[in-house]
């Protein structure tokens, strides 16, 4: 015991005799641990007045691992709530317990463990939420998630049928659910954007845009098109932010988005004219082709490419619409056609109309379809004899008519992927990383040949070709031009890849290997490595 006051720190004490207690005579502080006796005689001996085996004071009798399963429960309670998966708690408590032989844990790496189930359970369930949303939310890195993902996989034994592919379907649609981009939207209109981007979804994937990238850019770049196409404000960046994906990666896919269906408006009368600056004013009649050429039936053996089962009235309509020198643009104004367009190489999907018994169309048809074609745009037809100007303004806005969306592709819900990849919708494309890949070895195979005649017309000059030298620039100082030097360049053209390439060769270096790239493992392997011989 103390033998000073624990109040007043002074040393007079004085025994209550009702209650036994040592009381400072100076401040009348009851001192504390007075009747404390020590614990001997085994476990059976005497105990103080005070403290206790196994308990605190008066509170109830908790275990460590009681308490760390119970922090453990607020922690999967906590996270599960945020991430929004209430309902899947209990199984993703139970692959927890699996995994730590129900001892769980604390710490960051336990969050990060619930993180990675729950990535697991909801790619199981083929509604997988994005690495980069549940690392933000468990306050982690990425790659620290993806490690801890890849070890609950090789834990559990997934095999492939048990851990589907990551569905970009699902992806877009709770983006444009959860988004706060899309609040204003009215729901009818956020329903057909929705279908909308769930048909360029697919066809982007069946452009490979999707092959090798992640997910999240390119759904960011067709919800972004989407909102433009129907004139809806949504900016990139705000959306990137919002799923957690790099803003330059959803500026490039958005990119390789136009640039292809540039390619798909080739067809049109018009297409040669459409570009990345003003696809977006086309994109509806890009669009409503590709949907038609979804629907249509498979080309059989034997015949002709143009007959593909498009709607005929629609094709017929859309000649008549012309037939008298003056055609739609997307601002609204009838202007007269240019002689461009009358040329026969069209690819608008009719090279067969001028054969009737090709198309398997009787001239009664025509007539009763040219006909209804009148009646319907009689108003329109008699304005435009009147007034004999080339351009003339109807009032009529064709980006405020939505009529030229139908939803009735299968391109517009989810399918799979060998049924995607059958469809066509009018254009073919390989993946931008084989294309880039194929012009980097080319590009490469060029660089080899160049490097192998300037050391040929050093080491033999006589055979050399003085040509070919010249073409590819040398670094001989007696020759009268020289190149400028550039940032990057070392002199007359010839940069370090260059210099590597000569250095490797001169190694004896398959020509096959440094097409390839892998210049460091190269120089490793035959240059630096002073074991090969």
């Amino acid at each position: 015991m103390s033998t000073t006051c624990c109040n007043c720190g002074k040393t007079s004490f004085i025994r209550d005799d009702d209650t036994g207690d040592l009381v400072c005579s100076s401040c009348g502080a009851v001192q504390q641990y007075d009747q404390f006796e020590a614990h001997i005689g085994g476990i059976n001996g005497p105990q103080g007045t005070f403290i206790r085996i196994g308990t605190s004071g008066s509170g109830s009798f908790y275990s460590y691992k009681d308490r760390k399963i119970f922090a453990a429960h607020n922690s999967i309670d906590e996270l599960t709530q945020k991430l929004g998966l209430g309902s899947k708690k209990i199984e993703i408590t139970t692959m927890i317990s699996n995994i730590t032989d129900s001892e769980f844990g604390e710490g960051n790496w336990f969050n990060v463990l619930i993180g990675a189930c729950s990535y697991v359970v909801m790619r199981k369930d083929d509604c997988p939420f994005s690495m980069a949303e549940i690392a933000y939310v468990v306050s982690c890195d990425v790659y620290e998630l993806g490690r801890m993902i890849v070890r609950v996989i090789d834990f559990l034994d997934l095999r492939r049928h048990d851990f589907p592919e990551f569905d970009i379907v699902h992806s877009l649609e709770r983006t444009i659910k959860s988004s706060h981009c899309f609040d204003d939207v009215d729901r009818s209109l956020l329903d057909v954007m929705k279908k909308q981007g769930i048909f360029l979804i697919q066809c982007a994937v069946k452009w490979f845009l999707s092959t090798g990238r992640r997910p999240l850019p390119l759904v960011v770049a067709v919800l972004v098109l989407v909102a433009e196409i129907n004139q809806v404000d949504v900016r990139l960046e705000n959306l990137a932010k919002e799923v957690h994906a790099i803003v330059s990666t959803c500026r490039i896919r958005y990119k390789e988005l136009l640039e292809t269906l540039v390619k798909a408006a080739q067809v049109l009368p018009w297409g040669k004219d459409i570009t990345t600056k003003n696809i977006v004013k086309n994109a509806s009649y890009v669009i409503q082709y590709m949907e038609k050429k979804s629907m249509s039936k498979p080309v059989e053996k034997g015949k002709s490419v143009d007959r593909t089962g498009l709607d005929l009235e629609d094709v017929v309509n859309e000649c008549l619409t012309r037939q008298d020198g003056y055609e739609y643009t997307v601002d609204g104004l009838v202007s007269r056609k240019d002689s461009k367009y009358f040329s026969s190489a069209s690819n608008f999907d009719r090279g067969g109309i001028n054969n009737v018994e090709m198309l398997e169309i009787s001239a009664e048809c025509l007539s009763l379809m040219y006909e209804k074609f009148l009646n319907e745009n009689r108003d329109a037809l008699s304005s435009r004899r009147v007034n004999s100007k080339k351009r003339v303004r109807l009032g009529f806005n064709f980006e405020e008519c939505r009529e030229w969306w139908n939803g009735k592709s299968e391109l517009s819900r989810k399918l799979i992927l060998k049924r995607l990849l059958e469809k066509d919708v009018g254009v073919d494309t390989m993946p931008p990383s084989f294309v880039a890949g194929q012009l980097k070895c080319k590009m490469r195979r060029e660089k080899i040949n160049a490097a192998k005649k300037r050391i040929k017309r050093i080491t033999h000059p006589l055979h050399a070709d003085i040509d070919d030298t010249l073409n590819h620039g040398n670094l001989d100082s007696t020759c009268p031009e020289r190149k400028k030097k550039k940032r990057g360049e070392v002199v007359d053209g010839i940069d370090w890849e260059d210099l590597i390439i000569e250095t490797l060769i001169l190694h004896q270096v398959k020509e096959e290997e440094i097409e390839k790239g892998h210049y460091n493992a190269l120089l490793g392997l035959y240059v630096f490595n002073s074991s090969v011989v």
